[in-house]
């Protein structure tokens, strides 16, 4: 019964925190977008010339005639029915709007993930150790990859492997056309998980259990792999998981520069036409996501490593 009721104290405390989360997204989000400059109904006709009494029946249309404590108040009480309005610009259910553009973007923030991942990894089991030269080349292109703008990489990459040598289509739809943009994205993560997982691997080189794994005669690869990798997938996995959650902000530079729809094109059409209720829910998607990444990296620290879901109830 104790064991039950803790688990059912910890489920509650979770799902009211996930609620003043939201919550605060919410009103963070409605304060910032009622600071833009600006006019909504203006913008819904395409900044076209209007008179003043067209303007004022698209905003008591939009209920932005309100005053804005009213407009929070009754935008918090559609959210907590599941009701996040209509978009301004589409004129379309928000849902429906994220819907349409939300396999494109989890397509590319999963080849991404994948390939800064399997990126970091090579690069760790060439540079880590004592081997001098590749390392320092490592730091360097390591240093370079994460201070470069997305943009700047994602029009390296077209001028390069789409314009000039023609290996990948710049636009379109399928696995080929995913290449590029996924890359864009992957190779700022595949540096920053590298400086990661390098100081994890080094640490393990130097333990005791690795010293009595080469007397068994382990090959190098073989330590390298499963001894010393394994031993940097907690912080890894850490690191990643941020990391994936930060790509829906990267998605919007890389799905602009590749014409890719997406999200990412739907919220910056949304803040520039001040289409609030898709920004709003598009902000509070992302911190639904985040949310489910720190619970999802919890899940994986109990798998790979036991200890920690003991340490957690001992600091509980």
């Amino acid at each position: 019964m104790t064991t039950l009721r803790a688990v059912l104290l910890a489920l509650v405390r979770r799902v009211l925190g996930v609620v003043g989360l939201l919550t605060g997204v919410a009103t963070l989000t409605f304060v910032a977008m009622s600071l833009v400059p600006g006019d909504p109904a203006y913008a819904m006709l395409g900044n076209a010339p209007a008179t003043p009494a067209t303007l004022a029946a698209i905003r008591a249309q939009m209920g932005l005639d309100e005053p804005p404590h009213l407009r929070f108040l009754h935008y918090l009480g559609r959210l907590a029915q599941g009701d996040f309005g209509e978009s301004f610009q589409r004129q379309q259910p928000v849902l429906t709007v994220i819907g349409a553009q939300l396999t494109p973007t989890l397509q590319l923030a999963g080849a991404a993930i994948v390939l800064g991942v399997g990126g970091a990894i090579l690069v760790v089991l060439a540079t880590s150790g004592e081997r001098r030269v590749p390392r320092a080349v490592a730091h360097v292109a390591e240093l370079v990859a994460v201070s470069a703008p997305t943009f700047w990489v994602g029009t390296l990459l077209l001028a390069g492997l789409s314009f000039h040598w023609r290996v990948f289509p710049a636009t379109g739809r399928g696995p080929a056309a995913l290449v590029l943009p996924a890359l864009t994205l992957a190779v700022p993560i595949a540096a920053v998980l590298a400086q990661v997982m390098r100081d994890g691997v080094d640490t393990a080189l130097r333990a005791p259990f690795v010293l009595s794994a080469r007397a068994r005669g382990a090959g190098e690869l073989d330590i390298r792999v499963h001894h010393a990798v394994r031993h940097t997938l907690l912080s890894a996995i850490t690191v990643a998981g941020w990391l994936f959650g930060g790509l829906l902000s990267g998605a919007v530079l890389v799905e602009t520069v590749f014409a890719r729809p997406g999200l990412g094109r739907v919220l910056l059409s949304a803040v520039t036409t001040h289409d609030f209720p898709v920004v709003i829910a598009l902000v509070m998607f992302g911190s639904l996501l985040f949310i489910a990444i720190n619970t999802a990296v919890d899940l994986a620290y109990r798998v790979i490593d036991p200890r920690s879901a003991v340490s957690a109830e001992v600091i509980r």
